[in-house]
């Protein structure tokens, strides 16, 4: 059984309409003494819906002047948690238009209360005929790239309704995001922080087609994979950049160097690349300062650089011709097994988070 005193609930609201005051009505009548709500900068027409809201003793309403965003209002909401409750089991977190059901914020309560080392995730079912396209192509986009950028097999990873242990909350203040894209950024931060991910089934529950959701398919993908494709945009750069200089110094080496010339260019040419390449990563992409991600780096850089030599040069000797051509299906190979090991070790975060800490 869940014992709604170890649990808060948290609920981010911007622009709410009646099916909030409903939604708390339900939650009190479970029992539930601790909810905090968060007024993200909502219109004025919304002021009578949070004043019902203060009137309930087991309610704290937090406020933001303007709207900053479902990610930021979640840092507001765990920064008044880890101030308030240090006994807590943690929060869960639901969305304010109704689309989750209290019987299923219970499951996620409960199987936090039985984990309280995981994040448990309220995860829908996709597969039905009526869920609205937008919501469906989202989560197929997002769980596809989370299984290749992060290795991780996730049912739903837009889901609203989480179980968050008290111990990860800490963290989870300082990552970076302030809209949709921190849900994401937490579940990226699961991994390298030895955080389970657990999943309980939920309904899948959308109202006239999903229209109270303020997720913009589009602009908020691009923040939610801001990482992820500023990366691909540096190994893109910086493959071809490898390309270029690679196909200079065949025509400056062919001829001089008649036995070695391949691997010479293959040497040089990746050295280049990779010093661009880093200088990228480090500044723009994972923001690191850690002197180890060099070491880890460039011997990451050397083992690659000897695997596109050997491939090159033995696949040029069996088939005679292509150098060129040659490089790229085999450099691009490599770069995907490239980014899992920056992502999981060259740039992993310093700080471990493990269960009972």
């Amino acid at each position: 059984m869940t014992n709604p005193n170890g649990v808060t609930i948290l609920i981010p609201a911007y622009n709410p309409d009646e099916q909030l005051i409903k939604l708390i009505r339900d939650i009190v009548k479970e029992g539930f003494k601790q909810i905090l709500v968060v007024n993200d900068g909502s219109k004025q027409e919304c002021d009578s819906i949070f004043n019902k809201i203060k009137e309930w003793k087991e309610c704290t309403l937090l406020e933001h002047q303007v709207n900053k965003g479902k990610g930021q209002a979640l840092k507001t909401a765990f920064s008044h948690f880890l101030s308030t409750s240090p006994n807590a089991v943690g929060l869960v977190t639901l969305d304010a238009d109704g689309q989750h059901a209290v019987e299923d914020m219970k499951k996620v309560a409960t199987r936090l209360c039985e984990r309280p080392e995981s994040l448990v995730l309220g995860v829908r079912n996709f597969s039905a005929d009526d869920i609205p396209f937008r919501s469906k192509f989202g989560n197929v986009l997002t769980k596809n790239i989370a299984r290749f950028a992060c290795g991780m097999q996730i049912s739903d990873t837009q889901t609203g309704l989480r179980g968050i242990p008290a111990h990860f909350i800490e963290k989870l203040i300082h990552v970076a995001g302030q809209r949709y894209e921190f849900e994401m950024n937490m579940l990226m931060e699961c991994k390298p922080n030895n955080i389970e991910i657990e999943e309980v089934e939920i309904q899948t529950i959308y109202l006239e087609e999903n229209k109270s959701s303020h997720f913009k398919p589009i602009r908020d993908s691009i923040k939610i994979y801001a990482t992820f494709l500023k990366f691909a945009l540096s190994s893109v750069l910086s493959f071809g950049l490898d390309i270029l200089l690679f196909a200079l110094f065949v025509m400056m080496l062919n001829g001089v160097f008649v036995e070695s010339y391949i691997i010479l260019a293959t040497v040089l040419s990746r050295v280049l690349s990779s010093l661009f390449n880093f200088t990228v990563n480090r500044k723009v992409v994972f923001k690191s300062t850690s002197s180890y991600a060099m070491v880890k780096y460039f011997s990451l850089s050397i083992a690659q650089m000897l695997a596109s030599a050997g491939g090159v040069y033995l696949i040029f000797e069996l088939v005679g011709f292509g150098e060129v051509g040659i490089k790229i299906v085999v450099d691009g190979l490599l770069f995907l097994a490239s980014y899992v090991i920056q992502k999981e070790w060259v740039f992993k975060k310093k700080y471990q988070v493990r269960a009972g800490q």
